[in-house]
């Protein structure tokens, strides 16, 4: 039995004490890192009014706990390595609420190679050899096209020689 199922000395159970915004953004921030944006709709989404979320969000960025600078540069991180390119990324980056420069701060920040990110995941998708005929080259491309890279990053990875 949790302390929150103990009946009480008149024999109820309590109820778990309501947590403040403040503890709810910080449990939502533990799991992962969230955007300023994000948060705030999170905790509207889970019925904190939008001034207290606000607030709470403002806390806990003054405190160091949400960065969006942090943020962007993990999320680019993270798609970057799940196959995704540059296109992709900084549309996604969009829809967090950061304005220009901090997307453009977050892309400058990335110490891979896009056009390699291509050619792995070509390489993982027709092997070691690459697309050998002209539809799975349009395969790859389609590939590629759907997961933001762009024209050059394109043909680069579909018309390579895996000797390079």
């Amino acid at each position: 039995m949790s302390d929150s199922d103990e009946p009480t000395s008149t024999g109820r159970k309590r109820r778990p004490r309501e947590q403040t915004p403040v503890q709810r953004a910080l449990g939502l921030l533990v799991r992962r890192e969230h955007s300023r944006k994000e948060l705030t709709r999170k905790l509207t989404a889970r019925g904190i009014e939008d001034e207290a979320a606000q607030a709470a969000v403002a806390k806990l960025t003054e405190a160091g706990w949400q960065d969006d600078t942090r943020f962007a540069e993990n999320l680019v991180r993270m798609r970057a390595n799940t196959g995704y390119g540059p296109i992709h990324v900084r549309a996604e980056l969009g829809t967090h609420g950061l304005d220009s420069a901090a997307i453009a701060a977050a892309m400058d920040s990335y110490e891979g190679d896009w056009q390699e990110n291509a050619r792995d995941l070509v390489r993982r998708r027709f092997g070691e050899a690459g697309p050998h005929d002209l539809a799975q080259r349009r395969k790859a491309a389609d590939l590629l096209a759907r997961r933001g890279f762009d024209g050059d990053s394109i043909r680069r990875a579909t018309r390579y020689d895996p000797d390079d």
